[in-house]
């Protein structure tokens, strides 16, 4: 709850700023989170951020509860959960109700990481593409 009371006064600050400068300063506040994150959740975080980027460049990255994620026109699509942040055995990809995943009546809407294969990157990338549609 503090890191969402910290994400609420930056959003007030923010608000005085350009569009550019306040995009730019929330991707400033992502990296840093994810340097401060402990190894195995740094290196996957580094690369999520490194294909939503690539993939879904229209998703903005913010903080959201102090962890990353990335939003579309202010609403979070996606996140990451890092595994240390509650002593979790693994990291969590996960969905919001905004991501377009939706397969028939029933779909997952988080992902445990424990690593990143090239094959687990590609599944990754079809979600987030998946997910802005």
């Amino acid at each position: 709850m503090k890191d969402h009371a910290q994400e609420l006064r930056t959003a007030r600050r923010t608000s005085r700023m350009s569009k550019a400068e306040a995009a730019a300063q929330a991707e400033s506040d992502v990296l840093a989170k994810i340097a401060e994150m402990p190894e195995p959740d740094r290196v996957l975080a580094e690369r999520i951020h490194a294909i939503v980027k690539a993939d879904a460049p229209a998703l903005a990255p913010k903080l959201w509860y102090g962890m990353p994620a990335y939003a579309l026109d202010g609403k979070v699509v996606c996140f990451f959960q890092a595994a240390q942040k509650f002593k979790s055995r693994y990291a969590t990809l996960g969905f919001s109700d905004q991501a377009h995943l939706d397969e028939g009546t029933m779909w997952p809407a988080a992902y445990a990481l424990t690593g990143l294969t090239p094959e687990a990157e590609a599944r990754i990338s079809t979600l987030i593409k998946q997910a802005v549609r």
